[in-house]
């Protein structure tokens, strides 16, 4: 496959690799600050990364005037699904190991940043993403909205509703962009999911995340970019989105492009 020959071929240069370990120990890093850290030109950081942005590797997002470059672990994800289950998990340590460090960039207070590229239409991946009985095929959750800025988002799982005013939609364009605020963790939410109840209220307390869908048509494909972002440096909610939003991704993409989702776990 082309696309995971052009993950190899960006693997196998060191600076590439110590540009990686760079963005795994710190996620959305400028171009400034990367080179800061490395004994690297300019020139040669840019050129690096050019490489790691064609292979997928690293994504970018805008924040102003500045470019943050972000970690993505989708590329990994699909070297390891490709091979891991076709041996044991012990005689494949080495590559599991390699997906982990790539997909565990959960660093205190940064964005979640993750990029698939599914085979489908904005307008049906749109649907995917709005429409309650897509979401709760592949996701196990029924969100009910108008998907109109300031609407409700309405979470329905595992027999409770979730409510709030402050659980909104907060940018809506079909179907390009979907922004809206991260869930309440009420009590309720916390008894029917068997979460640790102490736990559960220190979620609660923390600020109210956010959650970014950019939608590109990408010829046959559709690139996908989620950003959660919002969080604060020590932040638990961000080391749990991060543990599940890759496998979540995976779901969707499995759902859109065959018609099933990923089997539970």
């Amino acid at each position: 496959m082309a696309v995971m020959d052009e993950v190899f071929k960006a693997l196998a240069d060191p600076s590439r690799r110590r540009l990686l370990d760079s963005l795994n120990a710190r996620n959305g890093q400028t171009l400034r600050e990367l080179c800061s850290g490395l004994e690297m030109t300019r020139q040669s950081v840019s050129k690096h990364l050019a490489v790691l942005e064609e292979a997928g590797l690293v994504i970018t997002v805008r924040r102003g005037r500045e470019k943050l470059h972000h970690l993505n672990a989708m590329p990994i994800n699909a070297i390891a699904e490709r091979w891991i289950n076709r041996y044991d998990r012990r005689r494949a340590g080495a590559l599991a190991d390699l997906k982990t460090a790539l997909e565990d960039d959960h660093v205190s207070g940064s964005d979640f940043v993750y990029t698939t590229y599914i085979r489908t239409t904005p307008e049906r991946l749109w649907q995917a993403l709005t429409e309650p009985a897509f979401t709760e095929r592949y996701w196990g959750v029924a969100l009910d909205s108008a998907w109109t800025v300031g609407s409700a988002v309405t979470w329905n799982i595992s027999g409770i509703t979730i409510e709030d005013p402050e659980q909104v939609v907060l940018e809506s364009d079909p179907p390009r962009r979907l922004a809206y605020t991260w869930h309440t963790f009420t009590p309720e939410f916390a008894k029917a999911m068997d979460l640790d109840p102490e736990a559960n209220a220190r979620w609660a307390e923390e600020p109210r995340s956010k959650v970014t869908f950019d939608i590109e048509p990408q010829g046959a494909t559709v690139k996908l970019t989620v950003v959660h972002s919002g969080f604060e440096p020590g932040s638990e909610v961000r080391e749990l989105i991060g543990g599940g939003w890759p496998s979540l991704l995976s779901s969707l993409k499995t759902f859109l492009e065959t018609g099933d989702p990923l089997p539970s776990a």
